[in-house]
């Protein structure tokens, strides 16, 4: 009898020691607080901006320093919006009694004009006749060069010229297509704003890689293309603004052709292009503000839409809403001297690539 009560108890001890062991000390939860965001985000922005600041935890109180130190709780309380006038990195943390302190969060405004490329010239705005109308145009940057073979290649990762190998001749056999996707990877990749976006009744957005699989195939896709005019990536130029260009801006001294009234003093073109084909850019004389090869070398392709000209005044034109083609200007290494003038206009379809086909880029003025 005593054996077994003395089991018993051996029993119950174990399976209190059991549950004993079990049984798990739950330890009060502190939540930490969350991290606070910035409307704008951080940038670059051409004008001052007014920013706010928010957790998404109630009840918190924010600091910040915009010296770029480390924000504490003797830091400049945040009750109202701040304006950013100047280059300025704010960091804000975020602060509730009973809660962990939030992250450190550090936001850049960069206020001022993105500048261009060291190889763009500055474009000042003006008016000038167009053999139809006058035209008036806003300030803007041209590039000084046709886009080379080892631009195109750093952007797009591949040469479609048919004179590969050359690193500094103009890239051609590029579609009107090709030229838009190249103008968007290049402000990607250096942080612009892209300028085109792509809608076919559905919002692709401005990154080609969003972009439906065979966009660029037919040439009736070409007005599902549409640009943002005041983002400072890269784009085409519109004809007008090409044609202001190619004559020297307000520098202008009325030359046949980009520079002169000798085709051969600043064009490659058929009549002067032995061994046959593009040349490096930049060995014919300049224009009046400093860009070559506008007339000859490769044919450069304009953002409009081909149509006749409107007979009134115009101010900063795009062009057509709908058509069939895209401007080609500037004439080439493979045609006549008269395809050279200033004058000229081309047009193809925005799929037509050809050995005398290029572009060059320009970007608004901030």
């Amino acid at each position: 009898m005593k054996k077994r009560f003395f089991m018993i108890v051996i029993a119950l001890l174990i399976v209190l020691i059991s549950l004993s062991c079990s049984k798990k000390t739950t330890e009060p939860e502190v939540k930490k607080v969350a991290t606070p965001s910035f409307t704008p985000p951080g940038g670059r922005y051409t004008s001052s901006q007014t920013v706010t600041m928010q957790s998404t935890t109630l009840g918190v109180t924010i600091v910040y320093t915009t010296d770029g130190t480390e924000p504490n709780s003797s830091s400049q309380v945040y009750s109202n919006p701040i304006n950013v006038n100047s280059s300025t990195t704010i960091k804000a943390k975020a602060f509730r009694d009973g809660l962990y302190d939030s992250a450190t969060a550090s936001a850049t405004y960069t206020i001022g004009a993105t500048p261009p490329p060291a190889d763009f010239v500055f474009v000042q705005g003006g008016t000038f006749h167009n053999g139809t109308s006058n035209v008036t145009l806003s300030s803007f940057y041209i590039d000084k060069y046709e886009v080379t073979q080892a631009s195109y290649q750093a952007v797009m990762w591949a040469n479609p010229s048919y004179f590969s190998g050359n690193p500094n001749r103009p890239v051609e056999r590029v579609s009107w297509f090709k030229a838009i996707e190249y103008c968007n990877r290049g402000s990607m990749q250096e942080g612009l704003t892209p300028c085109y976006t792509y809608n076919d009744g559905t919002d692709h957005g401005t990154n080609p890689d969003n972009w439906p699989s065979g966009w660029n195939t037919n040439n009736n896709n070409h007005t599902n293309v549409s640009c943002n005019w005041t983002a400072n990536g890269y784009r085409l130029p519109t004809e007008m603004e090409w044609m202001f260009a190619a004559k020297g801006g307000n520098q202008s001294q009325g030359y046949t052709y980009s520079g002169s009234y000798d085709v051969n003093a600043v064009a490659w073109y058929a009549g002067n292009n032995n061994p046959w084909g593009t040349k490096d850019v930049g060995l014919k004389d300049p224009n009046e503000l400093g860009t070559f090869d506008m007339s000859g070398n490769v044919l450069e392709w304009c953002w409009d839409i081909w149509g006749t000209y409107p007979s009134g005044n115009q101010s900063n034109p795009t062009g057509p809403a709908s058509g069939s083609g895209r401007v080609g200007r500037g004439g080439s290494w493979a045609g006549h001297g008269n395809y050279c003038a200033v004058s000229y206009r081309g047009a193809d379809g925005a799929t037509f690539a050809d050995v005398n086909v290029g572009f060059r880029v320009v970007r608004v003025s901030l």
